[in-house]
């Protein structure tokens, strides 16, 4: 996470437009923006990942709420919604949404299908591999492999059907009935917008 963001330009594959916002979306779904995050949305991010489509709205509504907010005030946003102690207000992992449950039997196909794929749990890393931010990252993996054995989009279509389309609807619906979302109501506006064009374009392979 500790990586640079940056956006494709317009001449840019429209691979790596979705690779980079799926690292984006990764990146604000697991912690609170920080001031160089902050300072990028301010000064540099300013243009909608496909000017004109179905995103600008919802991605010119996220950039005004990142150039709205502080470190601070992110941070007790981030904590009164998805931390503090005990039960938080709005569940990050898709096996409470698809199971009722943490660390249900969703959590444990998402596992055998990662280690298929190669891939293994950073244990640093506090989050189990359901946490939306982990499955994202891993469809920033599969859109961006080198290995075109990896890369190939029936197995990205195989990965989101199975993993991040089925439960990410009610977690949106999480963040806007809190009435401390403020950031993270944009969020999930852009990412549910985002899932949706993903599940549209998905949906063309069939």
């Amino acid at each position: 996470m500790s990586q640079a963001l940056t956006f494709a330009a317009a001449d840019d594959s429209e691979e790596l437009a979705r690779a980079e916002l799926y690292g984006l979306l990764a990146r604000l779904w697991v912690a609170p923006p920080d001031a160089e995050l902050l300072t990028q949305f301010g000064a540099a991010v300013t243009e909608a990942p496909q000017p004109g489509g179905f995103l600008e709205a919802p991605w010119q509504s996220l950039v005004a709420a990142m150039r709205a907010t502080t470190p601070e005030a992110a941070a007790a946003e981030y904590d009164a919604l998805f931390g503090g102690v005990g039960k938080p207000e709005v569940f990050l992992y898709g096996s409470y949404y698809l199971a009722g449950f943490l660390n249900e039997r969703p959590l444990a196909l998402l596992r055998a299908d990662l280690a298929e794929l190669g891939l293994e749990r950073d244990e640093s890393r506090g989050e189990t591999e359901d946490h939306i931010a982990c499955v994202f990252e891993v469809m920033r993996y599969l859109i961006g492999g080198a290995d075109s054995a990896i890369s190939k989009l029936e197995r990205q279509r195989r990965f989101f059907r199975a993993h991040v389309q089925p439960w990410m609807e009610p977690l949106f619906d999480a963040v806007a009935a809190q009435p401390r979302a403020v950031l993270w109501r944009e969020v999930a506006v852009l990412t549910r917008a985002f899932v949706q064009v993903e599940t549209q374009g998905f949906d063309l392979l069939e």
